[in-house]
């Protein structure tokens, strides 16, 4: 447990994890929430390291679940047109027949397959989350499994470029001149 970060940014950093299971009450909270928190507080390294990896983790989430889908559908509907050759097929808002169900058990096992990969994409979020909360809680850094780098660390140079000199003013100063 690191005792130099304050209870403050430690009880923070944890709602900033938590409130990503705000997307069961209202659309992309998993976004709008943690993202307003990490801003407020960005400035502390604590709570700018753990809003940038909670970000980038739903995000990374967010790309699997669209990538599943559209894989998933896209095999369901190449399989689903494979059958409607010969076989009846219709779809609509009271049935969903096809008159022989030997000849469409690959798409109910695509199904079942992309069922059991987003369903395994859900377990790893919670686990995930709640893993990061409690090391927030304890003061202590996590890195979640799975996840993206698109919001990388802030650099340090536009704090210190009041302090270091430029490359070309660097070149062209005299006293850096080697001979």
């Amino acid at each position: 447990m690191n005792s130099k970060i304050a209870k403050e940014e430690k009880t923070l950093a944890t709602i900033l994890h938590l409130s990503v299971f705000s997307k069961f009450i209202i659309p992309f909270g998993n976004f709008i929430f943690p993202l307003i928190l990490w801003l407020t507080k960005k400035e502390k390294p604590f709570i700018d390291d753990h809003g940038r990896k909670a970000i980038n983790f739903q995000i990374s989430l967010f790309l699997y679940t669209i990538l599943i889908l559209a894989v998933g559908i896209s095999i369901i509907l190449f399989q689903a047109i494979r059958l409607g050759g010969d076989v009846p097929f219709a779809i609509g808002p009271d049935h969903f027949y096809i008159d022989e169900m030997g000849q469409a058990i690959s798409i109910v096992i695509t199904i079942s397959v992309f069922a059991i990969l987003l369903s395994l994409l859900f377990f790893i979020e919670i686990f995930a989350v709640i893993s990061a909360s409690i090391k927030a809680s304890n003061g202590e850094n996590y890195s979640f499994p799975l996840s993206i780098n698109f919001i990388g660390k802030s650099s340090d140079n536009h704090h210190n470029n009041n302090h270091q000199q430029s490359k070309k003013e660097q070149f062209n100063n005299p006293q850096n001149e080697t001979l």
